[in-house]
């Protein structure tokens, strides 16, 4: 049915079928929490976060998403969903050895900054714009790749836990791959039970509580950790998520959305939110007729949206509680599982522009070796390799095109 027909048959404004938007908004909410939750606890606990301050990372993000997501749909009148950014939760899970809670949250802090730098100064955006997008997803694919690669040996580890999981995921992938991570985390979570490797009791019940931290300006941490942070959020999250609008045929609010989004990742960094952002592959969920038959009625799944992920952070003790729970085979697992998706949209990527492939290929190679430098992860190390590469192999040619 067309916007013109639906309009027609319920009088000049268009009547929301709350069904259709509440389905929409809750598969929107478990298929974003669901695959990469696991992420969270374990970046967590590379940083060395106590339990409350984990329960209390996913609640600020889940509060922001919520908030952000609100605020901008009801203003702009269109479907602007925000996410916690997936990319940055893995390079915090794969980068940040050595950096301590209060140091992360510090380049947590300078990533928020300079996402609101963008949204202030144009130019800005038009220089990382600059940034070869294979470069950006080979460093990309450098990150997730190194979670990736944790699966076969978790179930070589324990394969009577981690198979089920592996199993379910594939199996369902090949039928519904929106429902493969929420139902192979269902099996990994029966299996754990069941086995007796988790303890059924293992959570608290009650209202989670967001615990302040005072952030830790570090300058090294920063440069490694929270620049890399804004550039693959920036590359991997936000322009995609502006990409995903204007396909359902609405024109984002760019440097509305940026400064909403950095804003909240500032003011929610010290509960322990690693950055709020444009939401991409989850976000097609929202901006589609599945949503709602006419585009312009479209921003009100914002409402379920802000319902659902306000309760989650709500309860967000008690599900960090269960997932720290599970083995650890199960969650490494699980994680790498989530991100397989993101890792075969990355790979194509970087070698979608061939006069950019030996870059891409250079920050692809840096990237998932793991090295460091200067106690810098190999995320800032391949992006820096990759993009002098290509300025170097840009000079030279500009040269030879110039010289008689």
């Amino acid at each position: 049915m067309s916007e013109e027909e639906v309009a027609a048959t319920t009088g000049r404004r268009v009547v929301l079928p709350p069904v259709q938007t509440i389905i929409a908004a809750f598969t929107t909410v478990i298929v974003g929490f669901a695959s990469t939750i696991l992420l969270v606890v374990e970046a967590a606990r590379v940083v060395g976060a106590t339990p409350a301050q984990s329960a209390s990372w996913v609640a600020a993000l889940c509060f922001g998403m919520a908030v952000t997501t609100l605020i901008l749909s009801n203003r702009y009148r269109m479907p602007v969903i925000t996410a916690w950014s997936t990319p940055g939760v893995v390079l915090v899970a794969t980068s940040a050895a050595g950096i301590d809670f209060r140091e992360a949250l510090g380049a947590f802090i300078l990533a928020g900054a300079l996402m609101c730098l963008t949204a202030a100064f144009r130019p800005l955006t038009r220089l990382i714009d600059k940034i070869p997008a294979s470069v950006a997803a080979a460093m990309l694919a450098g990150v997730l790749l190194r979670y990736c690669l944790g699966v076969p040996p978790a179930l070589a580890a324990s394969p009577g836990l981690v198979a089920p999981a592996v199993i379910v995921y594939l199996a369902v992938r090949l039928w519904r791959p929106m429902l493969a991570m929420p139902l192979a985390v269902a099996a990994g979570l029966s299996m754990a039970v069941g086995g007796g490797a988790m303890a059924p009791d293992c959570c608290r019940v009650g209202l989670s509580l967001l615990t302040w931290t005072t952030p830790a300006f570090e300058p090294v941490s920063m440069i490694g950790l929270g620049v890399p942070l804004y550039l693959v959020t920036m590359a991997s999250q936000n322009l995609p998520g502006f990409a995903v609008l204007r396909q359902a045929g609405y024109e984002p609010p760019v440097t509305a959305a940026l400064w909403t989004t950095g804003l909240a990742s500032i003011l929610l960094a010290p509960f322990g939110s690693h950055a709020v952002t444009m939401a991409a592959i989850t976000a097609a969920l929202c901006t589609g007729p599945d949503c709602h038959p006419v585009k312009a009625e479209r921003w009100r799944v914002a409402h379920p949206y802000f319902v659902i992920y306000m309760l989650l952070g709500l309860f967000s003790g008690m599900m960090v509680d269960v997932l720290a729970a599970m083995p650890r085979p199960l969650i490494i697992a699980i994680a790498g599982l989530g991100l397989l998706s993101p890792l075969m949209s990355a790979l194509p990527a970087m070698t979608r522009e061939p006069p950019h492939l030996e870059a891409a290929v250079i920050a692809f190679l840096v990237t998932a070796s793991g090295i460091s430098a200067f106690h810098i992860g190999s995320a800032f190390w391949g992006l820096a390799a990759g993009i002098a590469f290509h300025l170097v192999k840009t000079a030279i040619r500009r040269r030879e095109v110039e010289s008689p």
